[in-house]
C-alpha cells in the first residue's frame, strides 16, 4: 500500500520520511521510541541543517498528514523553554478502506490516470476461480464456533490482567479514539492556556498520558461548539475532576450545556436587539416618507383571498387586507390586531419564528391570520404558535400561496372534526330516547296509582292519520308490541 497507492500520491521521499519515523521504533514492538533530536532526523535523510531543509521536512510531513499517515503534536513544558514534537504514525488503510474513501481514491486518479487506478485495485483483489463462478453451488457454512471447542474459566476474572491488556494495545485504543468525534484540541493548546495556580492544574497535566479522557474532552467540545478557552475554563472548575484525579465527564457535559445554553441565550437576545432597532430604523423612515405602502408590492390572485377577520371588519375590504398580508412585515401587520400594545410574549414569539425557524415574512403573517384571525382564544398560547410554525418548516411552506393552501387544508381538518363529534353525540342521543320510550310505555301499563316518575309519551289522536304507514303495517307493529310486552 505504501509503495503503489501512497506513493504516488505524496511522493517519494514522504514516504521515506514515514519509513524513517517507523524504523525509530523497534520493528518487533510498538509504542512509543526514545527521545531523539531533530538532528539525527535531517542526517538520516541525508539533509543539510538549515532553514531550506527544515522547510522541505515540514512539507514532506504535510504531505503525510494530508493522507491520514501522521500526526504531529507540539509539547510544551511550561517550566522550560525546550519545545518537543511528537509524530504518531498511522496504519495505511487497507485496500478495500482506501478505495471507500473518495477524497483519496480522486487523488489517486488525478496523480496517476483513471484506468491506471483501475488497473491498480484489480490487482489487490483476486476473483473467484471462472469454473466455479459458472456453477451453481450451494454452499453451507460448517465451521466450529470457539465456544464449541475451548471452554473458559469464568470464575477467575482478573481485573488487573484486563488493565493490563488494556495498557499494551495501542492499535486499539487509537482505533477507539479515531471513532469518537473530536474538536481536533491538542493537548499542548491546553495546557499553554490553562492557568498555571489552579488547584485543578495537576490533574490536566495527567491528560497527556490519558488518550481516552483528552478524547472524551475533545468530544464534549465537538458537541457544545466549545473554544479553547472555554475548554480551559471548564475544566478549572470545581467538580470536573474526582477525588482520584480521574475526568468526570458527566458533571463537565452538565457545566459544558449550561454554558451552550447561556451563549445560545446571548445571542438571541442579540439577534433580537439589532432587529427590533433594524424595525425602528424602517418605521422612522416610513414616518419621515409619510407612506406604508412598499416600494415593490406583490399582487394577490383572487383565489388566494383569505377572508376579512372579524377584528378588521370595516377598516379594510378583503382585497386590502390580503395585499397588507402579503406586502408588509410581520411587526406591521402584527400591529393591526392589538388597539394598544402587544403583549411582549407574543412579540418574543414572532421574533424567535423570523430569527430563529427564519420563516417568510408573507407566511409568518399568514399564521398571523390563522391564530389571531380565528378570534379563539384557547389558540393564543404559545405552544400553539410554536406548534403551526414547525408543522410549517416541516411542510417547506416557504411562500404566500402555499401558506394559504396549508390554512385552508386545516380549517378543513377542523370542520371535519367538528362533525364528526356531531354525528357521535346525534347517535349517541337518539339511542337513549328510544330506550326511555320503550321504559316509559311499559310503566304506562304495568303502573299502579299515583303520577309515573318516567315521561309519557303522547298518544295519537283518532283523527290524525299517519302517513306513509299502511293498516297491514299498522297490525304488525301491534303484535310485535305485544310480543314484547308479554302479552302474544
Amino acid at each position: 500500500m505504501l509503495s503503489l497507492i501512497y506513493q504516488p500520491m505524496t511522493g517519494a521521499f514522504a514516504i521515506a520520511l514515514y519509513q524513517q519515523f517507523y524504523h525509530g521504533i523497534a520493528e518487533d514492538r510498538s509504542g512509543y521510541s526514545r527521545l531523539e533530536p531533530q538532528r539525527k532526523l535531517f542526517l538520516g535523510l541525508g539533509l543539510e541543517m538549515n532553514e531550506q531543509s527544515r522547510r522541505y521536512v515540514i512539507e514532506q510531513a504535510s504531505r503525510l498528514e494530508a493522507v491520514g499517515l501522521l500526526q504531529t503534536s507540539r509539547l510544551g513544558d511550561p517550566n522550560q523553554s525546550e519545545i518537543l514534537y511528537e509524530y504518531e504514525l498511522a496504519a495505511p488503510l487497507s485496500p478495500a478502506e482506501f478505495f471507500r474513501n473518495m477524497h483519496l481514491t480522486m487523488l489517486l486518479r488525478d496523480k496517476i490516470g483513471k484506468y491506471a487506478l483501475i488497473e491498480l485495485r484489480e490487482e489487490f483483489g483476486a476473483v473467484e476461480p471462472d469454473e466455479l463462478a459458472a456453477m451453481e453451488l450451494s454452499k453451507e457454512n460448517i465451521s466450529v464456533p470457539f465456544y464449541e471447542l475451548f471452554k473458559l474459566n469464568m470464575q477467575s476474572f482478573d481485573t488487573e490482567l484486563e488493565q493490563a491488556l488494556t495498557e499494551v494495545a495501542p492499535s486499539r485504543q487509537s482505533a477507539a479514539k479515531q471513532e469518537m468525534a473530536s474538536a481536533g484540541i491538542p493537548y499542548g493548546e491546553i495546557i499553554l492556556r490553562f492557568p498555571r495556580n489552579s488547584v485543578n492544574r495537576a490533574y490536566v497535566e495527567r491528560l497527556r498520558s490519558k488518550a481516552e479522557q483528552l478524547a472524551q474532552v475533545n468530544y464534549v467540545a465537538y458537541k457544545y461548539h466549545l473554544s479553547v478557552a472555554q475548554v480551559c475554563r471548564l475544566l478549572d472548575e470545581d467538580g470536573v475532576f474526582d477525588h482520584n484525579g480521574d475526568l468526570d465527564i458527566d458533571a463537565m457535559q452538565l457545566r459544558a450545556n449550561q454554558l451552550y445554553r447561556q451563549d445560545n441565550k446571548r445571542e438571541e437576545d442579540r439577534q433580537r436587539v439589532l432587529a427590533r432597532t433594524a424595525v425602528r430604523e424602517d418605521e422612522l423612515l416610513s414616518e419621515g416618507s409619510d407612506s406604508d405602502e412598499l416600494d415593490d408590492e406583490f399582487e394577490v390572485r383572487e383565489q388566494d383571498y383569505l377572508p376579512v377577520p372579524g377584528q378588521l371588519a370595516g377598516r379594510c375590504d378583503i382585497q386590502q387586507y390580503n395585499m397588507l398580508m402579503r406586502n408588509e412585515p410581520h411587526t406591521r401587520f402584527l400591529r393591526r390586531f392589538f388597539p394598544g400594545a402587544i403583549p411582549e410574549w407574543i412579540e418574543n414569539v414572532f421574533e424567535r419564528i423570523d430569527l430563529h425557524y427564519r420563516l417568510a415574512g408573507p407566511v409568518i403573517n399568514v399564521l398571523i391570520h390563522y391564530v389571531l384571525g380565528a378570534n379563539d382564544s384557547g389558540r393564543v398560547t404559545r405552544q400553539f404558535f410554536d406548534s403551526v410554525a414547525s408543522n410549517m418548516l416541516m411542510k417547506g411552506i416557504d411562500t404566500f400561496e402555499k401558506a394559504v393552501q396549508y390554512v385552508r387544508e386545516q380549517a378543513q381538518v377542523e370542520l371535519d372534526k367538528e362533525r364528526r363529534k356531531e354525528a357521535a353525540s346525534l347517535g349517541g342521543s337518539g339511542s337513549s330516547a328510544y330506550a326511555g320510550g320503550r321504559s316509559a310505555s311499559r310503566g304506562s301499563r304495568t303502573g299502579g296509582g299515583g303520577g309515573s316518575r318516567k315521561p309519557q309519551i303522547p298518544i295519537v289522536g283518532e283523527g290524525q292519520t299517519s302517513s306513509g304507514v299502511t293498516e297491514d303495517e299498522m297490525e304488525e307493529l301491534r303484535k310485535l308490541a305485544r310480543k314484547l310486552d308479554g302479552q302474544s
